[in-house]
């Protein structure tokens, strides 16, 4: 219920939007046939402006250049006259639809093998061996899971992709994770407790090493692109915790038992170790080492369940055939969710809802009188629950407009990396196992994507201003 509120909301807010633009402001005419048809950096409108409507930023970079370009704006110079283009954010409602296709048969291949690998895990015990390691911590935060219950296994290992940052192995492995405890669910189509608490620090996204971020840092000319590093370990860390508090507030389980207290400290350990040593290390060799850790043990494990099989004495390939069948399957099944989810994203975005919220939000803490710096990086944090490519092209447009090494451009690529995309998730996961009443997931979600954020502001304060 609560995503269907989500979704209708979407659509509505973005609709009313777009009527008032095109009622009562005369540079929105094609809005409409923008939402519906549009595709993403099309010229919107295009208007003249006097040179004392120039935003103080634009002004300065006119002086240097003829064009320039920020957000969804481009600013040209001719002639001392001025003019500003508006590009579409998004694609349309009908590009929109076939880009959520082309998504899930992305997916297809991608689904097949590593369910294919979890086939032959499961059938050659490893997945129940994975669960047995890990019980004493995960029987205390999923009481409903029963000991040594396969699904154990399989969250532990979307959980480990996560944290290594492989995205294309943790999809399948939760796609798996989520089937596994729906078999467990009483009511099929209402969120379990179990289903709640995994997929809350599933979003909460906890990243070893954010490499993508910093491979963009380093592309766009920062001076030292890790330093990001160590703010979005810890920020990513505080988003789990605060999913993990939050969830287990709700679900009344007590965190202080010492199994999940030692398996914490644990944890905080190890990233503190990690921390310790990553940042000893030059641009090159952290670049170097994250790759080598992630894929590798990625391979290793690929390794260990393919010789698990021969040592089982069972049919792998036969194993691997069935399990890329059921990937197959999942694949298509997740279409209709996710197009329903993408569309109303994408007429949100395309109705100027973004621009007039972040406008909003600039004016307000002005008024305040706050330093305003980190307003600049909040168009990645508002997207992030609902687009990640999204979040990520803002991102890149915030590091091109301040500059690599601007406090905006850190804070903005903090926050990329500080979570999952909320809503995208839901959609994926839950429509993967047919559940429509996803209960307080949304709400919880948020709420620890709000405290990471708020996280990751602070100490952007305390790492750069």
């Amino acid at each position: 219920m609560a995503l269907s509120r989500i979704w209708c909301a979407f659509i509505i807010i973005a609709i009313c939007v777009a009527s008032f633009k095109y009622f009562f402001l005369g540079d929105s005419i094609k809005i409409f046939s923008q939402m519906v048809v549009g595709k993403k950096a099309d010229t919107a409108y295009t208007k003249t402006i006097d040179s004392v409507a120039l935003p103080a930023k634009v002004a300065t970079e006119l002086i240097k250049s003829n064009e320039f370009e920020i957000g969804n704006f481009k600013y040209y110079k001719s002639n001392s006259k001025y003019t500003v283009c508006y590009q579409q954010p998004a694609n349309g409602i009908l590009d929109t639809c076939t880009d959520s296709v082309n998504l899930c048969i992305g997916l297809i291949g991608i689904m097949a093998f590593f369910m294919g690998i979890m086939s032959i895990a499961e059938k050659a015990g490893g997945i129940r061996l994975l669960s047995k390691m890990i019980a004493p911590f995960f029987t205390k935060l999923f009481p409903d899971v029963p000991k040594n219950h396969p699904a154990t296994g399989y969250m532990m290992l979307n959980y480990a992709a996560n944290l290594l940052g492989l995205d294309s192995a943790a999809t399948p492995f939760g796609l798996k994770a989520m089937q596994s405890l729906q078999e467990l669910n009483p009511k099929k189509d209402t969120a379990s407790n179990a289903q709640i608490m995994f997929l809350c620090l599933h979003a909460a996204g906890l990243t070893l090493i954010p490499v993508s971020i910093i491979a963009v840092r380093s592309k766009l000319g920062a001076t030292n692109p890790t330093d990001i590093f160590i703010p979005c370990l810890i920020t990513t860390f505080v988003g789990t915790l605060a999913a993990m508090m939050i969830v287990s507030f709700k679900q009344k389980i007590n965190l202080f038992q010492p199994a999940i207290l030692a398996w914490v400290l644990g944890i905080t350990t190890v990233l503190t170790l990690l921390v310790v040593y990553v940042h000893g290390l030059s641009r090159d060799a952290m670049s170097v080492f994250s790759s080598a850790l992630g894929t590798g043990i990625l391979l290793l494990i690929i390794l260990a369940i393919v010789v698990g099989g021969l040592y089982k004495k069972i049919d792998v390939f036969d194993a691997f055939v069935d399990g890329a069948k059921e990937g197959f399957h999942t694949a298509i099944k997740i279409i209709p969710y996710l197009v329903g989810m993408l569309v109303a994203i994408s007429m949100l975005r395309n109705s100027g809802t973004f621009d007039a919220v972040l406008l909003g939000m600039k004016n307000f803490f002005q008024m305040l009188g706050w330093d305003t710096r980190f307003v600049d990086a909040l168009p990645t944090a508002l997207v992030r629950p609902l687009s990640g490519q999204g979040s990520r092209g803002l991102m890149i447009d915030t590091i091109k407009t301040y500059g690599a090494d601007s406090f905006s451009a850190r804070l903005s690529g903090i926050i990329q990396g500080c979570s999952d995309t909320t809503l995208y998730i839901v959609a994926l996961y839950y429509g993967s196992v047919s559940i429509k009443n996803i209960r307080y997931s949304i709400k919880a979600m948020l709420l620890a994507d709000i405290i990471a954020l708020l996280t990751a502001i602070l100490l952007s304060y305390m790492f750069f201003a």
